[in-house]
């Protein structure tokens, strides 16, 4: 993962917003392999799905592609026709190993050295994983890329070459104007109206860039919701439920839209 400490930054490291949401029920029908030593989420589209082979690279946020939010939605992107693939570049060690237990927290935990070593750990795992999946798929198969909050810098550093086809973000962190500066594909960018992670001011600079390089992209902004609405926003919570649902639906109109 690219990343310069002279770029200024437009969303920095997930905080307290970024461990908050709701649980969604549901049985997910996908599985896990192991693909280049990384324990990996696939769902796969249905068996009467025709055309190219298509694979979307999911990006988890830092709750990891095996909690169950993650494969709810990647089986959702599946049913459309994609092969989806989510790399638990975290190997185990999510956040929810330890907030998920309110009654029982971590004394010792470190959020800052936390993320040190898993920024550390998934720049390393996430390059030979995708060569991977690449020999395991093929070479013409259609890539695409979505990236939710943490996983937001891994699709958009795939975006700046010619790796994948299109790609999609919700909610980043760990951006900052060169990852945006340096888009060579088609992106959608999913926003909260409120996210201090992700501001206005930094989702209007990003316009700013993504005009001035006259790239394709769209970005889409959801009244009434926070950071992490598109992975683990409320269900109950009608506008929640609309803003989570849509946002999913995009992700694979703007993929589709880039298919043929």
């Amino acid at each position: 993962m690219s990343t310069s400490t002279e770029s200024p930054i437009l969303a920095g490291a997930p905080g307290a917003c970024c461990v908050q949401g709701v649980k969604h029920t549901g049985v997910p029908i996908g599985r896990v392999e192991t693909i280049a030593g990384v324990e990996t989420y696939i769902s796969d589209p249905p068996a009467n799905t025709t055309g190219p082979t298509k694979i979307i690279l999911y990006f988890a946020d830092i709750f990891g592609p095996l909690f169950n939010n993650a494969k709810l939605l990647q089986d959702f992107f599946a049913s459309h026709g994609f092969h989806v693939l989510g790399p638990d570049y975290f190997f185990g060690d999510t956040i929810s190993v330890h907030t998920d237990d309110p009654e029982h927290p971590d004394p010792n935990f470190d959020m800052n050295a936390w993320f040190d070593k898993v920024r550390k750990i998934a720049a390393e795992a996430t390059p030979p994983w995708i060569d991977a999946v690449r020999e395991k798929y093929g070479t013409d198969a259609k890539y695409y890329a979505v990236g939710y909050c943490f996983g937001a810098p891994y699709t958009l550093d795939l975006a700046s070459t010619d790796s994948v086809i299109a790609s999609a973000i919700a909610h980043p962190a760990f951006v900052n104007e060169d990852n945006f500066k340096k888009l060579k594909k088609p992106l959608l960018i999913s926003c909260a109206e409120t996210d201090h992670l992700f501001p206005a001011e930094s989702r209007r600079r990003v316009e700013d860039i993504l005009a001035e390089l006259k790239a394709t992209y769209h970005v889409q902004v959801f009244s009434g919701v926070v950071h992490g609405f598109a992975t683990r926003g409320d269900p109950t919570v009608e506008n929640t439920r609309w803003a989570k649902e849509e946002s999913a639906r995009s992700v694979i109109n703007w993929f589709l839209r880039f298919s043929s």
